[in-house]
């Protein structure tokens, strides 16, 4: 915490899938929403190495970082919160349902932009789209 700042981060997680590029969400269900995989930072943690084990833990792929994405700032609970995401190409792990996150799906991405709950995520999303276009 920053100045009673809330600070977390995670990645837009992708893969190539037999039909083209699919975009990782997860459930939450202590929210019931639908988002990419993000988390608060533990003591100490920088930025990437939350969002790289927060990726693990909540979906059980390894992955391999890309660029930078906005940065996201929002209230919860009457606090301000700040995630730093980045793009990540998914590159191996299997997916065991947990306390925190019950289902993983991949899907193209106009399907993940119906099924992403925060307007946020939809730009994160977008984002995360143009770097692999410039690519």
């Amino acid at each position: 915490m920053k100045d009673g700042v809330i600070l977390a981060a995670g990645c837009v997680l992708w893969r190539r899938g037999a039909d083209g590029l699919e975009i990782a969400l997860v459930h939450r269900p202590k929210w019931d929403d639908w988002s990419h995989p993000k988390g608060k930072l533990k003591a100490g943690e920088d930025a990437l190495s939350g969002a790289v084990r927060e990726v693990l833990e909540e979906t059980g792929m390894v992955c391999a970082v890309g660029g930078a994405l906005p940065t996201v700032r929002y209230e919860v609970g009457g606090r301000s919160k700040q995630v730093r995401y980045w793009g990540a190409r998914a590159v191996g792990g299997v997916f065991v349902p947990n306390r925190e996150v019950d289902a993983l799906v991949w899907l193209p991405p106009a399907a993940a932009r119906v099924r992403l709950t925060q307007e946020r995520d939809r730009e994160l999303l977008d984002a995360l789209l143009s770097s692999l276009r410039v690519a």
